[in-house]
C-alpha cells in the first residue's frame, strides 16, 4: 500500500486517514506550513509542527483546531507513526515523515537548503520514498549566496538615500519580508513595512527570531523627510496602487527567485530585481533527494516533467504527483517556459 496517494482533496495517507496539505476542506490535515496554498480555512481539526503554530492562528484564525508536535516527536495515528522535520523554508515549516509497516515515505512541503537565521534549517530524512517540491526544478536555476544578495540590497538601498529616495522592496509578507529584514544592515536608515508584513514581524518576534525595528508605513505623514532615508517593504499587490504615492520620489526593487529570469523582471516593471528564493534551486533539490537515500520519488508542483526525467535518467523510480500547489504568496508574474 502507499502511504500517500493523491485525492481530489489532496495528499492522502489511507491507513492513517488524514490529509496532507489538503486544498479541500477535510476532517483532519497535516499542515506542512503556513503560506496560502499549503494552509487552508475550512478543515475540521490541524495538526503542524510546534514552531508554526503562530503563523497558522494568524493567518487562519486564533479559534481552529490546532494540535502541535515538536521538530523530532513521534505520534502514532491509526498505526502510522508521524512526525516533523525541519524545512528551512519558513518559520514552522517542516517535512512529515510517516512510518507503516516498516516503510518510511518524506513528504517535504516547500524547502530550501541554505539556513537563513529566521527559521530551523533544513534536515535530510532518510526514507524509501520523498514526496518533494520543483518549484525552481530547472538547471537554469542557481542561487547566489544570500551574503551577496544583501550585501546588493544594502547597496541599492545606501545609494537611494543618498540621492533623496525612497527605496521599496516587494517581498511576500510571510518568510520574505522577515528573511529579508534579518539579513539587512540596519544602521542605514528607517525601515517601514505594509499594513500586511507587520502582524508576520510580531509572530515571528515572539518566536524568538531577532528582526530590526519596523515601523507601519501608514503612521508616516505622505512626504516625510524620514520617507527619503527609509527603506519600504511592500507585498507585490502594493505595486501601481495608490499606496506608493506616499513615498514620492521612490526606487523600486522586487526580491524573489523569478527574478533570475530577465523577462519576468521586465514583467514585473521595477527598477532592480534581487534574486533571493525561500525554495531550493535545481542543485538544492538534487542534493536533498540524494540525502534522502529514496529509490522511489514523488515530484510536485512546479517543473515536474523536467525533474522526474532528470531523475529517472539516474535511476530512480520518479513520478509526478498531480497538486493544486502553487499558488502561495512565491507564485511568478508568469510562469517561465521550460
Amino acid at each position: 500500500m502507499d502511504l500517500v496517494i493523491a485525492r481530489p482533496e489532496g495528499l492522502y495517507c489511507p491507513p492513517g486517514d488524514f490529509y496532507i496539505d489538503p486544498w479541500r476542506p477535510v476532517e483532519r490535515a497535516v499542515i506542512t506550513h503556513g503560506h496560502g496554498d499549503h494552509a487552508r480555512t475550512g478543515n475540521g481539526h490541524y495538526l503542524c509542527a510546534a514552531p508554526g503554530a503562530g503563523i497558522l492562528r494568524s493567518r487562519l484564525g486564533q479559534d481552529i483546531d490546532l494540535q502541535t508536535l515538536p521538530y523530532g516527536e513521534r505520534l502514532v495515528h491509526h498505526g502510522v507513526t508521524l512526525s516533523f522535520h525541519p524545512a528551512g523554508h519558513v518559520l514552522g515549516s517542516a517535512q512529515v515523515r510517516l512510518e507503516y509497516e516498516g516503510e518510511v515515505w518524506v513528504a517535504s512541503g516547500d524547502y530550501k537548503v541554505e539556513p537563513d537565521g529566521t527559521c530551523a534549517p533544513f534536515e535530510p530524512v532518510r526514507c524509501h520514498t520523498f514526496i518533494t517540491e520543483s518549484t525552481f526544478g530547472l538547471p537554469i536555476y542557481r542561487w547566489p549566496s544570500q551574503a551577496e544578495v544583501f550585501a546588493d540590497i544594502n547597496a541599492w538601498w545606501r545609494s537611494n538615500r543618498d540621492q533623496g529616495k525612497a527605496s521599496v522592496l516587494f517581498c511576500y509578507a510571510f518568510g520574505k519580508a522577515q528573511r529579508i529584514l534579518h539579513g539587512l544592515d540596519a544602521s542605514l536608515g528607517p525601515i517601514l513595512v505594509h499594513g500586511a508584513v507587520e502582524p508576520l514581524n510580531r509572530v515571528y518576534r515572539e518566536a524568538g527570531i531577532a528582526l530590526p525595528e519596523t515601523r507601519y508605513a501608514g503612521d508616516i505623514p505622505r512626504n516625510d523627510p524620514l520617507m527619503r532615508q527609509a527603506l519600504v517593504l511592500a507585498p507585490p499587490s502594493a505595486g501601481g496602487s495608490s499606496w506608493m504615492r506616499r513615498f514620492g520620489d521612490y526606487s523600486d526593487a522586487f526580491a524573489s527567485g523569478w527574478m533570475l529570469l530577465r523577462g519576468t523582471r521586465r514583467r514585473r516593471g521595477v527598477d532592480r530585481g534581487f534574486v533571493l528564493s525561500d525554495h531550493a534551486d535545481w542543485p538544492g533539490l538534487l542534493w536533498a533527494i540524494g540525502q534522502t537515500g529514496a529509490e522511489r520519488v514523488m515530484v510536485t508542483h512546479g517543473s515536474v516533467g523536467v525533474l522526474v526525467r532528470y531523475l529517472c535518467e539516474q535511476g530512480l523510480d520518479a513520478r509526478a504527483f498531480v497538486t493544486e500547489y502553487g499558488d502561495e504568496d512565491d507564485a511568478p508574474a508568469a510562469e517561465p517556459a521550460p
